[in-house]
């Protein structure tokens, strides 16, 4: 069986788990007025698993094949990919999820948008730098003006 089915067949699984945790454990523990509600906290659990298994399903039966082409992902020549780029993005994504509450939203996020463009091969600082940045305090100021949650905009030590 090709990867694609081996993932899909572990996704399946996954999504099996989480409709029966969404369909018959989430409700259980309901208030009483919360039953008459239309939408309740499992609804969209329950949708996600719907659509995961569809998906899935798509998969394994293998109605989303076409012809190969040579863009496809050979498993079997994985080592002539860009691996250490992909391994680099994700350590950084773990370090932005470990920096963002001591060294704040504005510092963090802004590294983290530097650092990764720097990953993926942009040597261009005069375009990398103020776009990391406005990206960033639009970001923080949509969320926390705008829909008004709170997130610290800067590191402790300087009154985030």
């Amino acid at each position: 069986m090709a990867l694609d089915r081996w993932i899909a067949l572990v996704l399946l699984g996954i999504c099996l788990a989480y409709g029966y945790t969404a369909w018959f454990m989430m409700d259980g523990s309901l208030a009483p007025f919360m039953k008459r509600n239309p939408i309740w906290p499992s609804t969209f659990p329950k949708l996600l698993s719907i659509l995961g298994i569809i998906a899935s399903f798509v998969i394994l039966m293998g109605f989303e094949k076409s012809e190969p082409k040579e863009a496809d992902i050979d498993y079997r020549r994985l080592g002539e990919y860009h691996l250490g780029q992909a391994l680099l993005l994700l350590g950084l994504m773990v370090a932005y999820a470990l920096c963002l509450r001591p060294m704040g939203f504005l510092l963090s996020t802004s590294a983290f948008l530097i650092l990764g463009s720097f990953i993926l091969g942009e040597r261009k600082w005069l375009v990398m730098l103020p776009v990391a940045i406005i990206a960033t305090f639009a970001v923080w100021y949509l969320v926390q003006e705008v829909l008004g949650i709170y997130m610290r905009p800067l590191p402790g030590i300087l009154g985030g």
